[in-house]
């Protein structure tokens, strides 16, 4: 995910201050759920952002040039299908430090990846995970053409496109649902993407692929994975014992963490972690100090979760809610009630210099 300003950091560093939003019916005032939200010791939690009657689906979220940046799904179906009220747009809302809406754009299609490329100052959506995918990119201070809409060259995989994650100006997209063969095996297709955008053209070159090799990190066996839901991915920090600066990606179904190194090159080597359950997003703590936020769907809220995080550990959405993941023996444990219903997962740290 996107690196954030130092200022926007320290100020996510203590706790958010609900704020009213005005505009698409958001408001920060409270959330949805009438249970008390709760975290563990030394953590404290608020909404920094609370979607109203016009926005549903809250999903995916990104940062860029200290602003939030989060993805409305509005029902539209998972291959552009229109929502059940006739509606066939998802909605991206910009927020600033506070919570308040500074802008939002209306885009075809179900949003379901989100990421940012601070390099280009863009945002990059894809929509469609299950078919008839495509890509825009978002220029938020752009007042002309601010949305662009861009078609994939080919996506050999025969799915859709989710998550979106750039490192160092290179865009990664996820291959989701890849078509299986009679066997149900998606051997040999695409499981990650590098993307490039020319014209309205996203070009895809395939990074690798859903049987990708793999040593089990709990038996120590190697062997070829059969991939079937890669879902999302993030990039693990170096300062992660074992897998630090490997790219991290989740096979939601396949209830596997499969974590490259060197990924697209010769030297390319993978192990991976099962998972004691389905896992939607992973994010690091890259600080001991900084801000957790968690896109709560079922409530339509941006969670803010703050206080004193241990450094490398890694924080999931999965069905049960908000947890925490080991990465040695794959269990995802509960952390708190603050997010039931967890989506996109972002972590703000509150020191730049103590992010690695």
């Amino acid at each position: 995910m996107a690196k954030m300003s130092t200022k926007f950091a320290r100020i996510c560093a203590g706790t958010v201050a609900a704020v009213a939003v005005t505009g698409l019916g958001l408001s920060a005032s409270a959330s949805a759920t009438t249970t008390p939200a709760t975290v563990p010791a030394g953590f404290s939690t608020t909404v920094f952002a609370h979607a109203g009657g016009k926005l549903t689906g809250a999903d995916d979220i990104a940062l860029l040039g200290g602003k939030l940046f989060v993805g409305y799904q509005n029902g539209v179906g998972s291959k552009g299908e229109p929502a059940a009220n006739g509606t066939k747009n998802s909605t991206v809302v910009e927020f600033d430090r506070h919570g308040k809406e500074v802008a939002h754009w209306d885009m075809a299609g179900k949003v379901d990846g989100l990421g940012a490329n601070p390099r280009t100052g863009q945002v990059i959506a894809t929509v469609n995970e299950d078919g008839n995918s495509s890509a825009y990119t978002i220029d938020p201070d752009s007042k002309h053409h601010a949305v662009k809409h861009y078609h994939f060259s080919s996506l050999p995989h025969g799915g859709g496109t989710d998550n979106v994650s750039v490192r160092h100006g290179v865009v990664y997209i996820v291959a989701s649902n890849p078509s299986a063969d009679a066997k149900g095996s998606t051997a040999g297709r695409p499981a990650l993407y590098k993307v490039t955008f020319h014209g309205t053209t996203a070009r895809t070159t395939p990074v690798f692929n859903d049987n990708i090799t793999a040593t089990n990190l709990v038996n120590g066996k190697t062997g070829a994975l059969n991939l079937t839901d890669p879902d999302s991915s993030t990039f693990v920090p170096r300062s992660v014992p074992g897998l630090g600066g490997s790219l991290l990606l989740d096979g939601q179904g396949d209830q596997q963490a499969v974590f490259v190194k060197n990924w697209g090159t010769k030297k390319q080597r993978a192990v991976v972690l099962p998972l004691s359950q389905e896992v939607d997003d992973t994010v690091f703590a890259t600080s001991t100090e900084g801000t957790l936020y968690v896109v709560d769907s079922a409530n339509g809220t941006v969670v803010a979760i703050t206080g004193h995080f241990t450094k490398g550990e890694a924080f999931v959405s999965a069905k049960g809610g908000l947890g925490t993941l080991n990465l040695k023996t794959g269990t995802v444990t509960a952390f708190g009630n603050a997010a039931p219903s967890p989506k996109g997962l972002l972590f703000a740290a509150a020191d730049r210099d103590n992010r690695k």
